[in-house]
């Protein structure tokens, strides 16, 4: 079959009259280096023996890109670098091009650029390919439109040229001609579908063509390859619906055998086929192929460590659910060479793919500072909180113990329910008894976990509650109700009743962080990335999520509406369901409503909530005293290997007075977006240097999106929307030219050609996340990471923390967020968007476009972190250092100079070592008396440094409110001074007991003592 299949291809490329004239061999492609702004990344080099009125080139381009007849066309002589106006495509197609042009100026090379782009340029491009210019003379048009093809004068095709090595096609993007793969499959024509097998070197990067390279290959049925000991191995199979669709295809392998040895099946899988996900779960991904399309199948082999060198050799076989297969035979040779890290440190091998699949850190290990769980009777405490739990499993008490400084857990509890939470049926007007059919059962009792169950009945519906609670204060609910038979009911509701002096502020619902109003209804809308309500107080409070089992997490930030939130038909039913609260004496009562409706018998609804009791954890002020963040790169003195982009260099940090480096993506040391793994030895040495004079260093790592250079790249989009988002494509060039079409452009840095593509909300990228942050920890030395945006559920987060804790001493982990309060990001508070992830972070930085305008409550709630067990820092404009002091908030160098002016007081007057008492503090001892002026206190035997700022409407004088006896300060020899802080305040002493004149919007620091 192999023989007759070329021996037809062979016939066909000697037909002289199409695209099969020219055989796309290696020596016809390379590369060179343009200017590509309005020529492109693409050109084909064409030689005249003589000047010609009327030129043509024959371009047998071999285009990947759809509809090249829409895309214009550029000439230009390379002897004088003129573009050439008088052009005329004659024929264009995906297999080749006609061209005519305007040779009569001499002999030579003629580039023919035939992908040129125009760009907006900035971090998110708009690149579009311009339609052919009508540039040509008239009268050369009616030449050349009168001169047969007999007449004109032949241009010579001597090379296509990519503007270098990265932007090219060859060889896996030069397409076979449509004979090509009729020749291909006719010589098959009694298989289902056919296996094309690939090596890892060449990943398949069209879905909707087959390359030159795959049909001259062909259906040969066998793999050979080399591997060493103890290496991950990879390779493809290229599944080619050529007669009809291939759906539920599955890969199975037989073992590896060898002379005296073996590589059992069990060592080798399919990642497209199967797999495990984020949380350890075992997945079976559904592989449909359409009519046509090719579907590359990577395969994954861990070799063994210890075995005989030799050929080993077994199947791959691939069916489908028809029950139609085909098979593979594999070889590896496998030598004798132990490679220790399988293969990782060498990228192109491609052995990270087995990341996908990690299992690391999922577990329920504690990290710090949390506590083992307890459970006393059906009371179970975790760190300063405890909740108990009522007869059909839902709290039926829930308190907080941390105290109002919020650096502490005292021994006063602090209710957060004022009474019993309840699922609530009503039908005919009345609320249904739930009687209780399985009392409360406890599941887990773990230190990281504790789990229950218990059900119930209401008239015909059948109520069954799985619950957990975390050793963060994360609990999950799982509420199914079933109809026995069918009914109506008027709606099925949670409610929830909050003491009114706890449910003092709010988030969610559509609101920004404000003092919470006495009543206010809210609906479900796909517009908005809004599922429930935060109320609460500094010291207590609670956040309510209401899902259901087609929960998927939507996309953030300005990706939002390309992936919203699934709306949950149990709690959204059709729009008629919603959150309305009212308080009612000392209570606050919140129903979460679902409305009318009716249940078929055997019908089941998910009624699925998530509570986060707050706050998680005291706050860190010696950490937010003592790190202090350098964030950004400048030109460096020396940079390293040669390279023209700049990055951070270490002794520059020093001069600020910062300790810890935020290394942004973009830079020499990182170059590209979310895949820190290019320079490995020049990070390490970079983090070396830095921990030498006492800094640590985070990177810039996330999973949001990621960049065009990742070798995985191909590997991924192979597993469809699992990794990547469907999109409408666009963005930058590279993208266009080089993807499918089927994605959402995300950031671009020029410097680096670094384009990247949206993830999707959750996969197994994660697991390949995960197992990369251990890699770096361990073989780099970084000391955290700096996430921008948090593109991950709270499974993830307290994986990572444990790789950190594990692996470094001390790590950190800081997130940074834009206002997503805009229609684009679906109108959502960042900090309510990430609570799920606080427990295991250190520092907030909040962040472009907040309102630091606002009022205090915003402040409180929406940026400083503090009632959530976070501190945060400022960045838009530098924010409002008066006001952020309040809060122990400072901007971050070297962006604003302030900071520095800043950490210097703090450490003159011993910060570290103060007990800091914000105005939200009743027993604070240096009050205003005012609420739109306030004062937050650092406390240290003798002495205190007073923060105060304005959010008075005018300049105002306001006389401090001192309880000298808790300060132990004599007032008659009390001295308050004001330092002089450059960029902030002029210094000046006050007697304790003057006005203070505070300027508008502004504020002051004093040292009283």
């Amino acid at each position: 079959m192999k023989k007759l299949f070329l021996w037809a291809l062979s016939a066909l490329l000697t037909f002289p009259a199409a695209a099969q004239d020219f055989v796309p061999e290696a020596s016809f492609y390379g590369e060179n280096y343009w200017t590509p702004d309005t020529l492109g990344n693409h050109r084909a080099v064409v030689s005249m023996n003589t000047p010609a009125t009327v030129a043509e080139a024959y371009i047998p381009w071999r285009r990947r890109d759809a509809n090249p007849e829409q895309k214009g066309i550029i000439v230009i002589n390379a002897s004088t670098g003129k573009v050439v106006d008088n052009v005329l495509p004659v024929e264009i197609n995906r297999e080749y091009g006609r061209i005519r042009f305007d040779a009569s100026t001499g002999t030579g090379n003629y580039y023919v650029y035939y992908l040129p782009y125009h760009t907006s340029g900035g971090p998110y491009p708009k690149v579009n390919y311009p339609k052919q210019p009508d540039r040509a003379d008239a009268q050369w048009k009616a030449i050349c439109s009168s001169t047969p093809g007999t007449k004109v004068t032949r241009a010579k095709l001597v090379r296509f040229e990519s503007l270098g090595s990265f932007n090219s096609f060859y060889p896996m993007e030069i397409i076979a001609t449509a004979k090509e793969k009729q020749a291909l499959a006719e010589a098959n024509s009694n298989k289902p579908f056919l296996l094309l097998p690939e090596d890892r070197k060449f990943p398949i990067r069209m879905f909707d063509d087959l390359s030159y390279r795959q049909v001259t290959q062909g259906a040969t049925g066998e793999f050979f390859g080399e591997a060493d000991l103890n290496e991950y191995y990879v390779l493809q199979l290229g599944l080619w619906a050529f007669k009809n669709p291939v759906n539920g295809v599955k890969v199975t392998f037989t073992d590896l055998k060898g002379k005296d040895e073996m590589i059992p099946a069990s060592a080798i899988t399919c990642f497209n086929t199967e797999g495990t996900d984020w949380i350890g779960r075992p997945m079976h991904p559904e592989v449909n192929v359409g009519k046509g399309r090719v579907q590359p199948l990577w395969i994954g082999i861990q070799m063994p460590e210890h075995a005989g060198r030799g050929i080993y050799s077994g199947k791959a076989i691939v069916s489908d659910s028809s029950g139609a297969s085909q098979e593979v035979k594999i070889t590896i040779n496998l030598s004798d060479n132990v490679l220790v890290d399988k293969g990782d440190s060498d990228l192109w091998r491609l052995s990270r793919l087995r990341w996908l699949n990690s299992q690391y850190a999922v577990n329920d290990q504690l990290v710090k500072p949390f506590i083992p769980m307890t459970v006393t009777d059906n009371t179970i405490s975790v760190l300063g909180r405890s909740v108990t739990a009522g007869e059909l499993g839902l709290p039926a008490s829930i308190r907080s113990y941390f105290t109002e400084e919020m650096t502490s857990v005292g021994k006063e509890a602090k209710d957060i329910l004022a009474k019993p939470m309840e699922l609530v049926i009503r039908r005919n007007g009345k609320q249904l008894p739930v009687t209780i059919t399985s009392p409360l059962k406890f599941g887990k009792k773990e230190d990281g976990i504790v789990s229950w169950t218990a059900a119930g009945k209401a008239g015909s519906l059948d109520v069954t509650v799985h619950a957990s609670m975390e050793f963060d204060g994360f609990m999950s609910y799982q509420i199914k109700v079933k109809a026995t038979e069918n009914t109506s009911v008027d709606d099925i509701a949670l409610m929830t009743s909050m003491p009114a002096t706890t449910a003092k502020y709010r988030l969610g619902m559509g609101y920004e962080g404000s003092l919470r109003p006495k009543s206010d209804r809210w609906k479900w809308n796909v517009e908005r990335n809004q599922e429930g309500f935060w109320f609460g107080d500094v010291n207590g409070g609670m956040q309510c999520l209401f899902r259901a089992e087609n929960y998927h997490r939507p996309l953030n930030t300005n990706f939002y509406k390309m992936q919203p939130l699934n709306m949950p038909p149990s709690w959204f039913n059709d729009g008629k369901g919603g959150i309305s609260y009212r308080e009612q004496g000392k209570q606050v009562n919140i129903e979460t409503y679902s409305g009318k409706r009716t249940m078929t018998k055997g019908e089941e609804l998910n009624f699925d909530f998530l509570v986060l009791v707050t706050p998680f954890k005291p706050i860190d002020t010696m950490k937010q005293w003592t790190d202090r963040y350098y964030h950004g790169y400048q030109p460096a003195e020396k940079l390293k290997e040669g390279d023209a982009h700049a990055y951070q260099a270490v002794d520059v940090v020093a001069e600020t007075g910062a300790n810890v480096i935020n290394l942004h993506h973009g830079n020499a040391v990182n170059p590209h977006i979310n895949y820190p793994f290019f320079r490995p030895a020049f990070m390490k040495q970079y983090v070396d240097e830095s921990h030498a004079k006492g800094y640590k260093v985070k990177i810039y790592y996330t999973v949001r999106e990621l960049n065009n250079h990742t070798p995985e790249l191909f590997a991924l989009k192979s597993l469809g929307h699992e990794i990547f988002s469907p999109g409408k494509g666009g963005g930058y060039a590279w993208l266009q030219e080089h993807l499918d079409g089927d994605y959402i452009a995300a950031w671009f840095v020029d410097a680096y050609k670094d384009a990247a593509i949206v993830n999707t909300g959750i996969s197994r990228w994660h697991n390949f996340y995960v197992e990369g942050l251990n890699w770096l920890t361990k073989n780099v030395g970084i000391d955290g990471v700096y996430i921008d945006d948090l593109a991950f559920d709270r499974n993830t987060m307290k994986r990572i923390r444990r790789v950190l804790e594990n692996n470094r001493p001390d790590p950190r982990i800081d997130v940074h967020s834009a206002n997503q309060f805009n229609p684009a990001d679906g109108y959502i508070n960042s900090i309510f968007l990430y609570m799920e992830h606080m427990p295991y972070l250190d520092r907030l930085w909040f962040g472009e476009y907040f309102k630091y305008e606002k009022s205090p409550e915003y402040w409180l709630t929406d940026v400083s972190g503090i009632p959530f067990g976070m501190m945060s820092e400022m960045l838009q404009d530098g924010g409002n250092p008066y006001r952020g002091m309040l809060y122990g908030m400072t901007a971050r160098e070297p962006m604003e100079s302030v900071p520095s002016q800043l950490w210097k007081v703090w450490d003159a007057f011993g910060i570290k070592d103060s007990r800091m008492m914000g105005y939200w503090v009743s027993y604070n001892p240096v009050k205003t008396g005012r609420s739109d002026i306030l004062a937050t206190s650092f406390v240290k035997d003798g002495k205190v440094m007073i923060a105060i700022a304005s959010w008075a409407k005018q300049d105002s004088e306001v006389k401090l409110q001192i309880d000298w006896e808790k300060l132990g300060i004599d007032p008659d020899k009390a001295k308050l001074t004001a330092p002089a802080i450059k960029g902030f305040q002029e210094g000046f002493t006050l007697s304790a007991k003057d006005k203070i004149k505070i300027p508008k919007d502004k504020g002051y620091i004093f040292i009283l003592e």
